[in-house]
């Protein structure tokens, strides 16, 4: 057993700053950019004049550079009024409802900094979607490192770096659903009574557009379980992420504490065990079937890393918070899983996306939902 009850202090052992994909004197350290020729096109002279309107003067010398990584949003890196800031709009193509919101985002973001210092910053929205293809925001730049996915090489040779990460993550979430929503305006934020209930019919719903009326047994069996599993009684409701895994978290790249909590596109407020099952779905532990670890969305299943039971324990522990109720909404958020991987393959059959990553997708979708079925036998936790 791996012991995360104590997590203050980082490893002694830091690896050096990294630098952007491209050598290009004065881009900020630690920012991942895409090749030029790889970035997705946006229409710039035009995004410049609008924000230059707003009184966000773009640097004609400095050109946009996408981030590298993601699977949907598009963000870049700009240079506006002398400092850098993240342009950040929503894919092309038919959304998911509640997804890539970028209105939603900058409610959260242009207030929560106030209250959560790992917060970044957003300075302004722009709603014409004629400007750019669709709303985006401006968003205060926060430089650190994004450990993208199950590769932990950016920090090989961090002694202790496993339970360092898994301590951190839990900590983490725990300081999100502290915050004192009442004192950044955002008390109003989602609509935490039926929660669960609309979540249910909402990814049920999500499963039977995206299968067409083909809807595979497990997942068909997946549904019917949370339609008769009564509501959980959960505590009382807290600000969630909504999608917080560890590649949301930027660390400082010289002490490695978080430096940024980033996504906040679908932040809401509800039951925090929502967010905490959240996190456990992406959780992969060594001895997981093929589909959890083909998932890949963080480094979990290497040796030195807690297991999901053992991270549910430490939140319990860390935020006072039971966790005897969190059964319904590992079903839930492993049903939400599959059926988003579900729905970005079904974005590159429509050539909406030709990230060949997509491809496999499907499947991927529908091995994560015959996994969940030991979720609700209690194979698994």
């Amino acid at each position: 057993m791996v012991d995360i009850s104590r997590t203050a202090d980082a490893p002694r052992s830091v690896h050096p700053v990294f630098r952007p994909s491209e050598d290009v004197p004065g881009w900020p350290e630690g920012a991942l950019l895409r090749p030029s020729a790889q970035a997705h096109p946006l229409d710039w002279p035009a995004i410049a004049r609008y924000l230059e309107s707003h009184g966000l003067a773009f640097d004609e010398h400095v050109p946009a550079r996408q981030f590298a990584g993601g699977l949907a949003n598009l963000n870049y890196l700009v240079r506006l009024n002398g400092g850098w800031h993240v342009l950040r709009r929503p894919p092309d193509g038919p959304l998911p409802p509640g997804a890539n919101d970028m209105r939603r985002e900058h409610r959260i973001l242009s207030r929560l900094w106030r209250e959560l210092a790992l917060a970044p910053r957003s300075l302004h929205l722009c709603e014409d979607e004629a400007v750019a293809g669709a709303p985006f925001q401006i968003i205060e730049f926060r430089s650190g490192i994004a450990v993208k996915g199950d590769d932990l090489t950016l920090l090989a040779g961090v002694p202790g770096i496993e339970a360092y990460l898994a301590g951190m993550i839990v900590d983490t979430l725990v300081a999100i659903h502290s915050v004192d929503l009442d004192a950044v305006g955002l008390a109003g934020l989602g609509r935490p009574d039926g929660f669960f209930r609309r979540a249910v019919q909402g990814w049920s719903d999500r499963a039977e557009r995206v299968a067409d009326g083909k809807l595979p047994s497990a997942a068909a069996h997946i549904i019917r379980w949370l339609a008769a599993v009564p509501d959980p009684r959960g505590g009382e409701a807290a600000l969630l992420h909504n999608d917080f895994k560890l590649d949301n978290i930027l660390l400082d790249p010289v002490s490695l504490r978080p430096a940024a909590v980033v996504d906040w596109d679908m932040g809401t407020r509800g039951d925090p065990l929502f967010d905490l099952a959240t996190l456990l779905s992406y959780w992969s532990e060594p001895t997981d079937p093929a589909c959890m670890l083909r998932l890949a969305q963080m480094p979990t299943a290497r040796s030195g890393f807690p297991g999901r039971e053992e991270v549910a324990q430490a939140y319990q522990r860390r935020a006072g918070r039971s966790v005897t109720a969190i059964k319904p909404y590992r079903v839930l958020t492993m049903l939400k899983l599959g059926v988003v991987f579900q729905q970005l393959h079904a974005r590159f059959l429509t050539g909406d996306t030709r990230d060949s990553r997509y491809a496999a997708f499907g499947s991927l979708g529908e091995e994560l939902h015959e996994f969940t079925i030991d979720i609700v036998n209690d194979r698994i936790f």
